[in-house]
């Protein structure tokens, strides 16, 4: 990120719009940028369509660009409750495998009820992945291959 408070540099790259009609003022086109030793090697222009496009110049569309190959890490919720031991099974599981979770503990902000309408089940631990139900700690080492 280049700090350009009066839009000098965004001007001479010729970046500069008028989003008055969006409140913006004066601004930068989105655009992400890679510079090596000062030389452009690649730019990702979002395109000229009315509103304000967020389309190509995200992290995402750059880090795909320096290693198509690079595997998008999976997200992961992992519903559970204090002093289960499948539970604590699913998250050695999850560990083991390096896949880092996010928590969701039944009587700290979610509920039975919560677990029930979003899977079906009453037990925990129940395990999402990439928005995807597996289920509990069986199912989670049947997708984990073990």
């Amino acid at each position: 990120m280049i700090p350009d408070g009066n839009g000098e540099f965004t001007a001479g790259m010729g970046m500069l719009v008028n989003k008055e009609d969006l409140g913006f003022g004066q601004r930068s086109w989105r655009y992400s940028m890679l510079v090596k030793d000062g030389v452009i090697q690649k730019m990702f222009i979002e395109p000229q369509v009315p509103g304000d496009p967020f389309e190509v110049s995200d992290a995402e569309t750059m880090l795909r660009y320096l290693n198509p190959d690079a595997a998008k890490p999976k997200m992961v919720a992992l519903f559970s409750k204090v002093g289960c031991p499948f539970c604590a099974r699913a998250k050695q599981m999850l560990q083991q495998h390096n896949m880092e979770y996010e928590e969701i503990v039944l009587g700290q902000g979610a509920t039975l009820r919560s677990l029930r309408a979003m899977t079906g089940a009453t037990t925990v631990p129940q395990v999402f992945i990439d928005g995807r139900l597996i289920g509990g700690s069986e199912a989670l080492a049947a997708y984990l291959g073990g």
